[in-house]
């Protein structure tokens, strides 16, 4: 069955006559605005009847914005930058559920974003933008404990963390800069960047963090089950800072941006050691980042561990036994074939065998 436009949903009810959405639509073009916005901005149809027709054009309730009150936690579950640019507001919660009032509920990437920004399942509900626009910024006006000027959040948002550099000695003045910022507790935004984003990474159990600049900003991508999310967008003035601070840690050389480079850190997240694998890459619009999260504790796991069914673990084992031969292991990334690799490594591991490794970079340490 053909769906329905909106402007056909309009014309059938009376709302609107055909010469009026001719007009309207032939207005709408090149313009980057909705036809209702465009049609209720001019006064061709009212607010009611345009919600109505637009409910069952998209199948979604219409809510009105401007007589609901939202409370403050809830408000908090989605960040305000990210409000105004999805154009979403958070209504309320019901268990795992956010109902959550959009400007594009059809906007599945949005609907998607939003999905993983919060960890819980979307509710759509249908609001105008100008509307919703307006509520947000009277909504978001009450909550006393705003996200910093640069939109990074505070160190106190994040678990206790502790970086171990594999570098013994820190020779330029930026890497000092850095290090004596945090021994005085005044965390730069780049050092609060690196940590919130190395924890929510770790909290989602991301395999990969993509840090790729932009030519008006940088996106920041985690890697989950296989497939790059996006997790936020700073500044692009704390392009340079940023990508330093990673690169002290990593002791890689700072100075050196036109070059591929690779290093690795040690990180301490709530009393678990987490080890970061870092590339960087020159790009266009700068150095591109790649940090690949590694957890300490992986080399060391059974096959049975894996989630591997015994039809499938147990002839791997015995292949594994064989005096010779060879075994592949193919997936896309962070579909655990190191992990499998190197549980695979510690069933033929014994001090009467010469274990060596033509990885480059090495993943793990044994």
């Amino acid at each position: 069955m053909k769906r329905k436009r909106l402007g056909e949903v309009l014309r059938e009810r009376g709302h609107i006559s055909h010469a009026e959405l001719s007009k309207a639509i032939e207005e709408q073009q090149g313009k980057l605005v909705h036809l209702g916005d465009l049609m209720l901005e001019r006064g061709l149809v009212s607010k009611q009847d345009l919600a109505s027709a637009l409910a069952e054009v998209t199948h979604v309730p219409y809510v009105d914005c401007d007589k609901i009150e939202i409370d403050l936690e809830i408000l908090k579950l989605i960040p305000h930058t990210m409000a105004q640019r999805c154009c979403a507001l958070p209504i309320h919660a019901e268990g795992t559920k956010l109902v959550v009032t959009m400007a594009e509920p059809q906007n599945l990437q949005l609907v998607d974003e939003l999905r993983f920004s919060t960890g819980m399942d979307i509710v759509i509900r249908l609001s105008f933008r100008k509307e919703i626009e307006a509520a947000i910024a009277r909504s978001y006006r009450r909550i006393n404990d705003p996200e910093p000027a640069d939109g990074i959040p505070s160190p106190d948002d994040s678990p206790d963390m502790e970086f171990v550099s594999t570098s013994s000695l820190q020779r330029n003045i930026e890497a000092m800069q850095e290090m004596q910022a945090e021994l005085l507790h005044k965390s730069t935004p780049a050092v609060r960047f690196v940590a919130s984003a190395i924890a929510a990474a770790s909290t989602k159990g991301a395999s990969d963090i993509h840090i790729e600049p932009q030519s008006t900003d940088m996106v920041v991508r985690l890697r989950i089950d296989g497939m790059l999310r996006e997790f936020q967008r700073i500044p692009r003035n704390l392009q340079n800072s940023v990508i330093s601070r990673i690169k002290i840690l990593a002791d890689m050389d700072i100075a050196e941006r036109r070059a591929p480079q690779d290093g690795r850190f040690l990180v301490r997240i709530a009393g678990r050691k987490v080890d970061l694998r870092v590339s960087t890459l020159p790009t266009q619009n700068g150095e591109k980042v790649v940090m690949r999260l590694l957890e300490s504790d992986a080399p060391s796991q059974d096959l049975s561990n894996l989630g591997m069914p015994p039809e499938i673990a147990e002839p791997l084992k015995e292949f594994l036994r064989h005096p010779q031969g060879m075994i592949l292991v193919t997936g896309p990334t962070g579909s655990g074939k190191s992990t499998t690799l190197y549980s695979s490594l510690n069933v033929v591991r014994r001090p009467t065998v010469n274990v060596i490794t033509v990885e480059d970079p090495v993943e793990y340490v044994v």
